[in-house]
């Protein structure tokens, strides 16, 4: 049986009336099925969503962008392969595997092996900073091998986007172009940190959702 393939768009497009109907007409015009839509975030004037998409066998991704942008006021920020549909309440599916966990070390473990899929990045990992320099405690199947030797953000004090240019990422980090995020787990000296090779660039409505979720797995944690 031929697999249909399905792909994570990120779209920015006008937030009025009939443009969510609109997007949704083009993309179809090229054999595009819609599986779920999130919304990542809502400022004035424009929202940003995240959709998951089926296309048919041999369809190229590219097809995507090309339907969507001949929108007005419709900008693709970035399309990925996708495994899985999304599901509603994934977030708390989360929390209640971590509090379900045997042990300190398999909760940490619980929380990096899903936290890709519920935050929609490539790997996670929990790093704490000691006398000796920055440990990591676990990570998740995705996180690269190569870690980092300095990390000068810890501690820290609140979630945040980090710098993925600066001179302590790893080279290997940047070539894959890996932005990055990270969020006290805690304590300022313990962070879980969000990894996403080829992007896109973490927007505040995630990093502020990265840092809810740490304090609710923190507490759970103690």
């Amino acid at each position: 049986m031929l697999r249909v393939p399905s792909y994570l768009l990120r779209v920015q497009l006008e937030d009025r009336p009939g443009s969510l109907g609109s997007l949704a007409v083009a993309l179809g015009s090229v054999g595009a099925d819609i599986l779920s839509l999130d919304v990542v975030e809502r400022a004035a004037g424009y929202a940003v969503d995240d959709l998951v998409v089926e296309l048919p066998p041999g369809a190229m991704p590219d097809m995507l962008i090309t339907a969507a942008e001949k929108l007005k006021g419709v900008y693709v920020d970035s399309i990925r392969p996708h495994t899985g549909l999304l599901e509603a309440h994934r977030e708390l599916e989360l929390i209640d595997h971590v509090a379900a966990a045997d042990g300190k070390q398999r909760r940490l473990q619980v929380l990096v092996d899903e936290a890709p899929k519920v935050l929609r990045v490539g790997w996670c990992v929990v790093a704490r900073l000691t006398d000796a320099g920055p440990q990591r405690l676990v990570g998740s199947s995705g996180a690269p091998e190569t870690q980092a030797a300095e990390t000068p953000w810890l501690p820290i004090e609140h979630a945040e986007a980090l710098d993925a240019r600066a001179d302590w990422v790893p080279a290997v980090w940047r070539d894959m172009d890996t932005t990055l995020a990270a969020a006290p787990l805690g304590d300022t000296r313990t962070a879980v940190v969000l990894g996403r090779p080829g992007g896109p660039d973490f927007r505040p409505s995630e990093v502020a959702r990265l840092g809810y979720l740490a304090g609710i797995i923190a507490t759970i944690l103690r």
